[in-house]
C-alpha cells in the first residue's frame, strides 16, 4: 500500500486531493492561467510538469496515462496538439508560480499559476560575452566623451594599435615559413 502524503491534505483524504489536483491541473491546461490558493498551485505544480513531460513525448502509451489522471479526452487533447509542441525546446520549468496577496473573504494567501509557453532563448557561454564586452565598454566611452579630453583618445588609440600589431606578428612567421621551408629543401 503506497504511504500517504505528510501533513494536511487539500481538503480531505488522498482520494480527494488526488480528484482535485486533477481539476486543477485540467483548467490549467485549458485556461493557461488559474488563480487558486498558494499551497494549492504548490502542489499543482508539479503533477502538471510531469503531465507536460509525458505530453512532450508524445506517444500513445504517455498519452494514456495522462488521459487516467486527467480524464476528459478534450484537455488531454490540447495538452498534447497545443502545448507540447511550444514547450517542446524547453527542459523543464513549465509553470510559473506569482504571488497575488490575500483573499478577501477569509485572508488565505492566493497565487496564479500559469504555463510557460514563451521560447527559449539559449544562454551564451560565460566566456563568449566577456569576449565580446570588453570591446565594447571601451570603444562606448570614446564614441560618447568630447574630443576635448585626451585620456580617453588615448584609450582608443592603444586598443586600435595593439590590433594593428597583432597583424604584423602574424605576417612575419608568414614570411619566415617560405624561408624556412627553401632552406630544408
Amino acid at each position: 500500500m503506497p504511504k500517504p502524503t505528510k501533513g494536511p491534505r487539500l481538503g480531505g483524504g488522498p482520494a480527494h486531493e488526488r480528484l482535485l489536483l486533477a481539476n486543477l491541473a485540467a483548467a490549467l491546461f485549458t485556461h493557461k492561467s488559474i488563480k487558486t490558493t498558494e499551497t494549492k498551485a504548490k502542489r499543482l505544480r508539479p503533477l502538471a510538469e510531469r503531465l507536460i513531460t509525458k505530453a512532450k513525448r508524445g506517444d500513445l502509451h504517455a498519452r494514456r496515462s495522462v488521459l487516467s489522471v486527467i480524464g476528459d479526452k478534450e484537455v488531454v487533447h490540447v495538452l498534447f496538439a497545443e502545448i507540447a509542441p511550444l514547450v517542446a525546446d524547453r527542459e523543464g520549468g513549465y509553470t510559473r508560480i506569482t504571488k497575488v496577496g490575500n483573499r478577501k473573504g477569509d485572508n488565505a494567501p492566493m497565487a496564479v499559476i500559469e504555463l510557460v509557453l514563451e521560447p527559449v532563448t539559449p544562454k551564451a557561454k560565460k566566456s563568449a560575452p566577456a569576449a565580446e564586452a570588453a570591446p565594447v565598454v571601451e570603444e562606448t566611452p570614446a564614441e560618447e566623451t568630447p574630443a576635448e579630453e585626451a585620456p580617453a583618445e588615448e584609450t582608443v588609440e592603444v586598443v586600435e594599435e595593439a590590433p594593428a600589431e597583432e597583424a604584423a606578428a602574424d605576417e612575419a612567421p608568414a614570411e619566415e615559413t617560405p624561408a624556412e621551408e627553401t632552406d630544408a629543401k
